[in-house]
């Protein structure tokens, strides 16, 4: 019974405009404290946990020639190209029929190509616990981090206080806790947020999930049988030359919908292992603010600028000079494609321009 990484990179980067764009979203831009792109970061760490060719990447089509260009080690047959976006749901359940092929219990890691961790040897054993776990275990993993502060842009999980389970990874002397999930909660409010935070008993959702091929899909037949009958189609033509066809015919006709809301919310088998390692999705410029290095008016200054009296800003100028006097809290991003200055606490707004955009066919500036 082997394992493989299925990295999630189809996302097409709205918060992050007008750096990030549908031509080249955040996984393929080198946004975390590197010269690695996103994706090319989280590659090198799933090579930690498993072989190259074990690595799998579920893009949208029209980005699998730029994941070719940026992680050419990759075999070409294991980089999935989605004819449309359909959210993580139809995702995974694509990418378990195709590694269904190889093994029907084949361990599946899933993670997103967009994410931000260190301690990456404490993530590590966290998912190799997750793996030894799942291996025997008809079970759903999901990592939950300890929350730091109250965050708004992130969902929740509610977990048991009692420990189901104590597994000790391969090769590691330290054992690691399993917990039941009681609940998942959406983003909340400020208010509630930082009643979960009190609670003690929340962990924030990191969107990584670990269990088998196997289980997973019998979770998505129980609980979303239209996308079952859906993947059911794509499978019986896997291996035959219509298979692109009846992957874009298909994919077209699948509902939208994720496998948190899906599978997760609903299924009875669900588990969370406590991720005790720095860990941020990179959802928006605040987030980008919050771990890039800062100066010491707690500025992040990327590009030639002059800055003067003002505190607590992220500039990132790919165009031009930026100049800053008496300012605070303030996003600016500057680049050919258009300049975004926003206040500092409404960043997740961003995606509503690249929404106006969209419907005024300003497609130049995407």
């Amino acid at each position: 019974m082997k394992s493989y990484a299925i990295i999630m990179a189809g996302g097409v980067g709205a918060r992050f405009w007008p750096y990030g764009s549908q031509k080249l979203p955040k996984q393929f831009l080198p946004i975390a404290n590197s010269s690695d792109t996103m994706i090319q970061l989280t590659v090198k760490r799933m090579r930690e946990l498993v072989p190259i060719e074990q690595i799998f990447i579920v893009t949208n089509a029209q980005y699998v020639n730029e994941v070719r260009k940026q992680v050419s080690r990759i075999p070409g047959e294991n980089i999935i190209g989605e004819p449309v976006g359909r959210n993580t749901a139809p995702c995974v359940g694509l990418a378990s029929i195709i590694l269904k092929q190889f093994d029907e219990r084949a361990k599946m890691v899933i993670v997103p190509a967009d994410h931000l961790i260190q301690d990456e040897e404490e993530f590590i054993r966290t998912v190799k616990a997750g793996l030894k776990f799942v291996e025997d275990n008809d079970a759903i993993v999901t990592l939950g981090i300890n929350p730091t502060h109250p965050e708004t842009g992130y969902g929740y999980i509610q977990f048991l206080d009692d420990v189901f389970l104590t597994v000790e990874p391969n090769g590691s002397e330290e054992k690691v806790n399993i917990y039941r999930v009681k609940t998942f909660a959406e983003k909340p409010t400020l208010e509630t947020a930082k009643e979960f935070l009190a609670s003690g008993d929340f962990l924030w959702n990191s969107g990584m999930f670990i269990f088998r091929a196997d289980v997973i899909l019998k979770e998505i037949k129980k609980y979303l049988p239209d996308l079952h009958h859906e993947l059911l189609k794509i499978e019986k033509d896997i291996h035959s030359n219509s298979f692109k066809n009846t992957l874009d015919k298909v994919f077209r006709q699948i509902k939208s919908i994720s496998i948190d809301y899906g599978v997760m919310e609903k299924a009875d088998n669900v588990y969370v292992i406590k991720g005790n390692f720095k860990w941020s999705d990179l959802g928006s410029w605040d987030e980008v603010h919050r771990v890039k290095p800062k100066d010491k008016t707690n500025n992040v200054i990327i590009g030639d600028s002059y800055v003067k009296d003002s505190e607590n800003n992220l500039v990132l100028s790919s165009k031009g000079f930026v100049g800053l006097i008496g300012v605070d809290d303030l996003i600016i991003i500057n680049t050919k494609e258009g300049l975004l200055i926003c206040k500092k606490g409404r960043s997740q707004e961003v995606k509503e321009i690249v929404d106006y955009l969209k419907r005024k066919g300003l497609s130049d500036y995407l």
